[in-house]
This record gives C-alpha cells, sequence and structure tokens, in this order.
C-alpha cells in the first residue's frame, strides 16, 4: 500500500525522516522565497494562495487533487503528530510500518478525541468565532445535503471532536470526504463577506472544517476508524490556553 503522511508547515522545521512523511510548504504561492526544501502547495491543482482562510486545507487539497497514486493519504502538522506513544520525539512518531498494520484492519486513523466537557462543539465555536459563518455553512449543509443534517446536528450538540485536520484516510473515504467537505466550505466562502475579519478570524474555513470530519464520519459509519495518540512537539502553556477558554465561555466572542 502506498501511503503518505503530509506535514503542514509554514516555516522552516525539523522534519522526521521516516520516508512516510511528506513536509508540505503550506501557502507556497503567497510566500516562494520562504522555503526551497519543502514540496510547495503550489504545483499543478491547487488552493495555495487560499492559505490565509484555508490553513492546513490547501495541503490536503494540493495532496489529495495531485497524489493520485496514493492508496492512503493522511496530514499532520508541524508541531502535532500521531503516534504511538506519548514521546515528543520525532524518532517515535507514527512510522511506516506502523501505518500499513493500522490500515489493514481501519480505513481511517484518527487523533484521541478532544473533550471540551462544559462546553458543545457548538458553543465553544461560536465562543471563540463569528456566528455568520457557522450559520452559513448549517445553511448550506440543510440545502445541498439534507441528508448530512442529522449528523450535523447530533455532532454540534457533542462535548467532543476530532481536531486539527489530523487523520491518515485510504483512499475512496479521502475522495469522498475531500470532495464534499471543499464543496461545503466553497459554498460557505461564495455566500460570507469577511472583509472586516481580523487576520485571525480570516482563517474561517479553517476553523469551520475542524466540525466538518465529524459530520461526515458520523454520516459515513461504513467506514471502520482508530484512534491512535497526539503529540505536540513544544511546550504548551496550560494556564493560558485554559485562562483563554474561560474567558470565552464567560465573555463570548462578542458577536450576537
Amino acid at each position: 500500500m502506498e501511503v503518505k503522511v503530509l506535514v503542514a508547515a509554514h516555516k522552516n522545521y525539523q522534519m522526521p525522516t521516516d520516508p512516510l512523511y511528506l513536509p508540505v510548504f503550506v501557502g507556497k504561492e503567497l510566500h516562494p522565497n520562504v522555503n526551497h526544501t519543502f514540496q510547495g502547495d503550489n504545483t499543478g491543482d491547487n488552493i495555495s494562495s487560499k492559505n490565509p482562510t484555508y490553513n492546513e486545507l490547501t495541503a490536503i487539497y494540493w495532496g489529495w487533487k495531485n497524489l493520485q497514486n496514493l492508496d492512503a493519504m493522511g496530514l499532520v502538522h508541524y508541531r502535532r503528530y500521531l503516534s504511538l506513544n506519548h514521546k515528543k520525539s520525532l524518532d517515535s512518531v507514527l512510522n511506516e510500518s506502523q501505518v500499513q498494520d493500522l490500515l489493514k484492519d481501519n480505513d481511517i486513523i484518527l487523533p484521541p478525541k478532544r473533550n471540551y466537557y462544559i462546553e458543545t462543539n457548538e458553543s465553544h465555536y461560536l465562543h471563540a468565532h463569528h456566528h455568520e459563518p457557522f450559520e452559513t455553512m448549517r445553511q448550506v449543509i440543510h440545502e445541498k445535503y439534507p441528508q448530512y443534517m442529522p449528523s450535523f446536528e447530533k455532532v454540534m450538540k457533542r462535548t467532543w471532536a476530532h481536531m486539527f485536520n489530523m487523520f491518515i484516510m485510504k483512499r475512496k473515504p479521502l475522495d469522498e470526504y475531500c470532495t464534499w467537505m471543499f464543496d461545503v466550505l466553497s459554498e460557505v466562502e461564495k455566500r460570507t463577506d469577511i472583509s472586516n475579519y481580523s487576520d485571525y478570524e480570516k482563517r474561517v474555513y479553517g476553523f469551520l472544517s475542524e466540525l466538518l470530519l465529524d459530520v461526515w464520519l458520523e454520516c459515513h459509519s461504513e467506514y471502520k476508524t482508530v484512534e491512535v495518540n497526539y503529540v505536540f512537539m513544544e511546550k504548551q502553556n496550560w494556564l493560558l490556553k485554559g485562562g483563554k477558554f474561560l474567558k470565552r465561555k464567560i465573555m463570548g466572542h462578542g458577536e450576537h
């Protein structure tokens, strides 16, 4: 089985040496001179110029469209990896042999669920971001993919989700998921004016996509999934992250 895991990066960074991994510089069309070592997301069929609004999805789109020889493809981040352990070492991340073994009996490899405990996926999103794109996404799914609405509403009421757009999928589910997900986001993009958003909030389509993976999975139970560990390679300030979480919960995003 031919498998590649893309490593989305927007700057120079140390990468795993396992040939399973393909570093992809995202937004290469906008920053042609920053990195000449990693694969750019601006060759062939691509949406590289949309990286400020689509985030790591420009790498997923590039791989999906241009690596047609693959039997399975995945995405991780330059600081976030999948692993069978919790070691913060590039030598300990998921390797090709382990991926091949996991895909013998599974169609999709996922990170662990991220649990918000006191918030649903919907309230968590709305406390952190503008409301309009979320409601537009709901409307788009209702209009174009009504069969997904029960799954959408179910997932939005959950207090957990598979985040970060991290996964490894066999070709069939990959094609089906990307076709659906990019169509939904493209329609939301057509209907949304983000010209007055901050640079951070302009990353809206990447943020929305993190909710779509579980909606799609909920609607496609025919595919077998397995979770493995998630490793963040750098130190995290959990006190700061927790403070920001509580501030959003109490104060909200400011849009009603």
